[in-house]
């Protein structure tokens, strides 16, 4: 095809002139800088201390416990009927007859027909708990006399014992003792491993063997290399047995006598773990491993599991056993030494 003419108009005027460049935009003003970005803090939150993990742990049990004091003092004077329920509500929470009777006796006394606040029933009633908790709030002593010093540790299934006993060897690692543990319940491979663990976690050997062997036979090995290699502690586990198998607790008779051959002294501490939502039933625990293991103090765990962590409170009303230590919760740091006025506020929910 041939090309096409150009138009009349550009033949006649000739091309177009090209359009005047466009102006440069004006520059735009210097930034002025503002105050630097404040970023978001970074790294692990700060951790809670002992006594905030103690009122979150014993939170269920104070909000029970506060609950049923509000809905119960909503007169000003205090009167028989308030007292009549609030015994019935500390008997509900486990904190057993007697102690419920003398908190209500000492309100009866001190303020019977007289004005009263749910705040000082709750101050009145920690400082009546802190009465019964003072003498048995005793530290765990390890007499250096003994080296090593054998803790035994003994308890129903699923107390927590082994869970306890790493804990333990953490804490007592950090006090730089050596400490060597012993993986007693030969009945469960699952807690000859997690003790392993434990071990390995704290650096402290673990004496252990096959499942199924001899656990007394296992603590006399045990003991013996303890002794050998110049241990501060031998911690011992055992496996979980129910208070009423007499067969069971005859076992545990049998695992201390044979203990005693090596050491005659031994075992120097014997601690029941306890299970804290087992509730009324830790009474009866206490009982009967007291008479037959020769119970020296009680290691009360779990209690962050339940509404009726009164059960300490009966407990060292009518046992006077020790209580060395309690846990409110799955981390290391979760088990600390047992302190009565620490105990009694949060139980009550009162701060500091």
């Amino acid at each position: 095809m041939a090309d096409e003419k150009p138009g009349f108009l550009k033949r006649l005027f000739g091309e177009a002139p090209p359009p005047p460049p466009a102006a440069p935009a004006p520059a735009a003003p210097p930034e002025t800088p503002g105050p630097p970005e404040t970023l978001p803090p970074t790294g692990p939150a700060p951790k809670a201390s002992w006594l905030q993990r103690l009122a979150s742990g014993l939170k269920r049990s104070s909000d029970q416990l506060t609950g049923g004091i509000a809905s119960v003092f909503t007169k000003k004077r205090l009167d028989n009927a308030m007292l009549d329920e609030l015994e019935d509500i500390l008997i509900q929470a486990d904190f057993g007859v007697d102690v419920a009777s003398t908190v209500t006796e000492a309100l009866r006394r001190d303020r019977f027909d007289r004005d009263i606040t749910t705040d000082e029933v709750r101050t009145l009633l920690a400082s009546e708990i802190e009465t019964v908790l003072g003498p048995v709030a005793q530290p765990l002593a390890i007499d250096p006399a003994h080296k090593p010093f054998v803790i035994l540790m003994v308890g129903v299934n699923g107390s927590g014992k082994t869970t306890t006993i790493g804990k333990l060897a953490s804490l007592y690692r950090a006090q730089g003792k050596s400490v060597m543990l012993a993986a007693g319940d030969t009945f469960r491979a699952a807690a000859i491993e997690q003790l392993q663990v434990w071990g390995q976690r704290t650096g402290a050997p673990v004496v252990a063997r096959a499942a199924g062997s001899d656990a007394s036979g296992l603590a006399f090995d045990a003991l013996t290399e303890a002794k050998a290699a110049g241990s501060d502690l031998l911690i011992i586990d055992t496996a979980g047995r129910l208070q009423n198998r007499d067969e069971l607790m005859g076992e545990l008779e049998k695992m201390i006598r044979v203990i005693r051959k090596v050491d005659p002294t031994a075992p120097h501490a014997t601690l029941l773990t306890l299970d804290a939502t087992t509730g009324q039933n830790a009474l009866n625990q206490v009982d009967i491993f007291g008479k037959r293991a020769g119970v020296t103090g009680l290691v009360m765990t779990k209690l962050d599991g339940t509404a009726r962590g009164g059960i300490l409170v009966a407990i060292a009303d009518r046992f006077k056993l020790p209580i060395h230590f309690i846990g409110v919760g799955e981390g290391v740091d979760d088990l600390q030494p047992f302190t009565a006025r620490d105990f009694a506020r949060a139980i009550v929910g009162l701060e500091d």
